[in-house]
């Protein structure tokens, strides 16, 4: 008999988190900017959406500010990023 497992996606803990399920660009970013700015340089925070643009916003705003894109993952209709604050 096989052993079978189902595979979940692995999610980095955050200490906090976001959820901007419902909205769309710019108001993700916009939310995980201001979250960013009242946390200390190292926590993790993790933003849930469900706008598909996200997943590219996400990527290009840790380029632009310097934090790190530590994780993406993609769960049916939901994108979750996980940033580090630089």
């Amino acid at each position: 008999m096989a052993n079978t497992q189902t595979q979940t996606p692995t999610v980095t803990p955050a200490p906090k988190e976001l959820d901007t399920r419902g909205l769309n660009c710019p108001l993700p970013i916009l939310k995980a900017k201001k979250a960013l700015n009242d946390m200390a340089s190292g926590d993790l925070l993790r933003v849930v959406s469900t706008d598909p643009g996200s997943v590219r916003d996400f990527q290009a705003f840790a380029r632009q500010t310097g934090n790190d894109l530590v994780e993406q993952t993609t769960v049916g209709s939901e994108f979750t990023h996980v940033l580090k604050r630089r």
